[in-house]
């Protein structure tokens, strides 16, 4: 039996979704290695094994490739914190899970946060635009959980303890170990949770 028209449809769209993670995933190496100016559109699509020109496919060029690896993650750190603080039943479970949350990130993701620091500048005036807007609603989730821990403190400062959290945890690409065995991963998770959590409630 032949595949129906709509499953054929599904199909073409998860291999084509599958292909575009595997072209952002690609680049968020390439760009952290060699810095955005430093990889062509070949460059991406050698690395995720298509030819250049397929790149066009699923992206109109270059920096839309850096606007959707970055827009991206910052959207999904938005939403996700959202979960977190949603599932939490109290405002010091929440801050402890968010911590959580952005520290299984940084561990995950130690390119991207390179490619963030180094790169951000690379993005258009519009990208730049909607990445920062995404990570300041991403930093008002933190401050409004902090604000139930410590209502003496002006956002301004809990901005400012928020702000010091994510240097501290993202400081991975320099912190976590070359070789990634499970306990020396396990070690760090657990430093770094640790210390935000002092840093927050200092």
């Amino acid at each position: 039996m032949e595949p129906s028209a709509s499953s054929r449809i599904t199909g073409r769209s998860v291999a084509k979704a599958s292909r575009r993670a595997a072209l952002l995933d690609a680049a968020a190496q390439l760009f952290a290695d060699r810095g955005y100016n430093g990889v062509s559109i070949e460059d991406l699509g050698a690395a995720a094994g298509v030819s250049g020109p397929a790149v066009y496919r699923h992206f109109s060029g270059k920096p839309a490739v850096l606007a959707a690896l970055l827009a991206g993650v910052s959207d999904d750190l938005l939403r996700g914190s959202n979960a977190v603080v949603a599932n939490a039943p109290d405002p010091a479970s929440a801050l402890r899970s968010l911590i959580e949350f952005q520290v299984d990130f940084a561990l995950r993701n130690a390119n991207v946060i390179r490619v963030q620091d180094r790169d951000l500048g690379s993005l258009t005036a519009e990208d730049a635009h909607t990445v920062r807007f995404l990570q300041r609603q991403y930093v008002e989730v933190w401050v409004k959980v902090m604000a139930g821990l410590q209502p003496d403190d002006d956002p301004a400062q809990l901005r400012r303890k928020a702000h010091a959290a994510f240097g501290l945890i993202n400081s991975t690409p320099h912190t976590a170990p070359r070789r990634k065995g499970g306990s020396d991963i396990a070690d760090l998770r657990s430093l770094l949770e640790k210390m935000a959590w002092s840093a927050l409630n200092a």
